[in-house]
């Protein structure tokens, strides 16, 4: 854990405790009156009141000394330095690129050595490369951005199986929560790159194609790799969300296909060259 996050979290445990004085001499003063009655809650039912008793009746003994920081009450001090922290180090990134996929990739997969060759060509035009910090694809396109001489970003994420971070992030950035990873990955990119990738890739994809359908965030660069990878699903979303009107026509035409690393570079430079980079926030971030 961090210095920021222990920083947090020991405002937390303060205010925390702040409060809890806080109910306490509220309580007393409450309860100065005939027979011990509160004089400021005559007619709630005891059942009802805010402080109701004695403190174990608002606030559970806690059987570890770090419990509060699991009580939701609490939590939302991580989730701050997570944002805290990870705003920090992103904001300073400057122009990125985010490329998803697979963290099963092997290293001798086509794929992999695309994925490394995209992320060393945008490095070498001076874009960060953003992942998710992990193995497979994420490696290699940190690994590619960092032997470009870019800024190599990884965003990883604490998970049970299968995802440890790589090496080759030159910026690494870690992650408890998946949803503060996932606002570091849209919020500091101007385009996007998804490699064949499973549910992880997929969810990434259709939450960023939700943003600009959604007019949340500007129609920036979608570019899927590999056309014979995603048709399957794109012909299934045009003869049954499209034509059962469940998206509007043309959703479709906001995502780019490409099958060579030297095609994405191009999508991403000539978007850049056409478009100035924003000084507001997207809205969806305002």
């Amino acid at each position: 854990m961090n210095a920021s996050t222990c920083f947090w979290e020991a405002v937390g445990r303060a205010s925390y405790l702040a409060i809890k004085a806080s109910l306490l001499i509220v309580y007393n003063l409450a309860t100065i009156g005939h027979s011990g009655n509160p004089l400021f809650l005559p007619t709630i039912p005891a059942a009802s009141r805010l402080v109701s008793g004695p403190v174990r009746d608002y606030v559970p003994p806690m059987s570890e000394p770090n419990n509060f920081i699991r009580e939701d009450p609490w939590r939302i001090f991580r989730i701050m330095a997570e944002f805290v922290d990870s705003f920090q180090t992103m904001s300073q990134v400057g122009p990125a690129v985010t490329i998803f996929g697979s963290a099963r990739t092997p290293s001798d997969h086509p794929d992999y050595h695309a994925a490394h060759d995209i992320a060393k060509g945008l490095a070498r035009h001076h874009l960060a490369v953003v992942t998710g910090g992990g193995p497979g694809i994420m490696a290699a396109a940190n690994q590619g951005a960092a032997q470009g001489g870019g800024k190599s970003v990884g965003l990883n994420i604490e998970l049970p199986h299968e995802q440890s971070g790589n090496r080759h992030a030159n910026v690494p950035v870690h992650f408890h929560y998946f949803f503060s990873r996932k606002v570091c990955f849209v919020k500091y990119s101007f385009a996007f790159v998804f490699m064949p990738g499973g549910f992880g890739t997929l969810d990434e994809f259709f939450e960023v194609l939700t943003l600009v359908q959604t007019q949340r965030i500007p129609a920036m660069p979608l570019i899927l790799y590999g056309t014979e990878h995603w048709k399957g699903l794109f012909a299934w979303m045009k003869n049954h969300l499209e034509k059962d009107g469940l998206i509007s026509p043309g959703d479709l035409e906001l995502v780019h296909f490409a099958d060579t690393p030297q095609e994405v570079i191009d999508c991403v430079l000539e978007y850049q060259r056409k478009t100035s980079q924003p000084e507001l926030p997207a809205a969806a971030f305002r």
